[in-house]
């Protein structure tokens, strides 16, 4: 039986089948060729997408406006100011009157309980564009992306590296356990994922033959990984005085040369972005200047260095949101 995800959401890869996800990394794949040969695929003119921002982004949005209008749709982007969602209207009413006006909503914020009450009142197709709880478009892109340079992914050893309770590591232990890849999650145990998502991870990974590991030891951690993916310490909307908290618990996950030597000889570095690597930001120099790190969750020589895939993925989230978009709109 095919796969048909029209008409439906995309809040959490929860929600979806093994072979829906599956079917998503494939479908990118086609868009991917058809962008690099030039090819038109206006395949959904005439429809129309809003774009709801609580929280900025570069990829999110960037990706989500040229896959529309690749797509053939037009496209409002309303930021934090410029709607009345949560202030003078209720998100039930929102979600009602932008589904009468547009074909599919994307929402990037804080809730995860906010995106389901979008998709429940609008009446048409919402995409989570990232939550407190889960990033699920970003999972496509980042499992496209091993795709690409293992030639599979059932089998492979994944390792994620940092504050492992946070939406990407949520996000990721999930896809790892679908499409049949080793999950590890090194990182102190006070980080460590919540127990129940483990659980439902593990129950998931039984079902494709993979592993589902908590790990605090480095060495331990990375030995043999095919894919090493971190992400930044402090996650968007967490309060700047846990930097320094955060430094100390995180300072020896740092994906550096040493980590990526005890890797798989084939190893690749990932990341979500935007990273701190190394003093060329705003908040990068601030650190350097408080606590004295130049870099910090990877080493600017393992991001800059040929194991480095961040902008192979970063481009991905073009190709894998269209696919999204497609497969829930057409």
């Amino acid at each position: 039986m095919g796969v048909n995800l029209s008409g439906k959401s995309f809040l959490k890869l929860l929600d979806l089948t093994n072979e829906e996800v599956r079917y998503l990394i494939d479908l990118s794949k086609d868009f991917k060729s058809m962008k690099r040969a030039g090819v038109p695929h206006k395949y959904l003119e005439g429809k129309n997408i809003v774009l709801l921002f609580e929280k900025t982004s570069t990829r999110t949005r960037c990706s989500f406006e040229v896959a529309g209008y690749d797509l053939g749709m037009g496209v409002t982007y309303l930021d934090p100011g410029s709607s009345q969602m949560g202030h003078k209207e209720s998100i039930k009413d929102t979600a009602r009157v932008l589904g009468r006006f547009y074909d599919g909503i994307e929402y990037r914020g804080f809730s995860q309980d906010l995106v389901e009450e979008l998709a429940k009142y609008a009446g048409v197709p919402v995409w989570n564009g990232l939550t407190d709880a889960f990033h699920p478009t970003q999972m496509i892109a980042d499992f496209l992306t091993i795709e690409e340079n293992f030639g599979h992914l059932k089998g492979l050893n994944f390792v994620y590296m940092g504050d492992a309770r946070n939406n990407v590591a949520n996000s990721l232990m999930i896809a790892s356990a679908k499409l049949g890849v080793n999950f590890t999650a090194c990182s102190p145990k006070e980080l460590f994922p919540v127990e129940d998502l483990v659980e439902k991870a593990r129950e998931i990974a039984k079902e494709t033959g993979s592993t589902i590991t908590l790990e605090s030891d480095v060495q331990k951690g990375t030995k043999g990984a095919h894919a090493v993916y971190t992400d930044i310490w402090v996650s968007m909307g967490e309060p700047d005085e846990i930097w320094e908290s955060r430094i100390a618990q995180l300072k020896d996950y740092q994906v550096n040369k040493a980590v990526m030597d005890n890797a798989d000889k084939d190893a690749i570095f990932l990341h979500c972005l935007p990273s701190f690597h190394d003093t060329q930001t705003a908040v990068g120099e601030e650190i350097h200047e408080k606590f004295g790190l130049p870099e910090m969750e990877v080493s600017d020589e393992v991001f800059e260095s040929p194991q480095s895939k961040v902008f192979d993925q970063a481009e991905n989230r073009m190709h894998t949101i269209k696919a999204i978009m497609y497969a829930t709109l057409k």
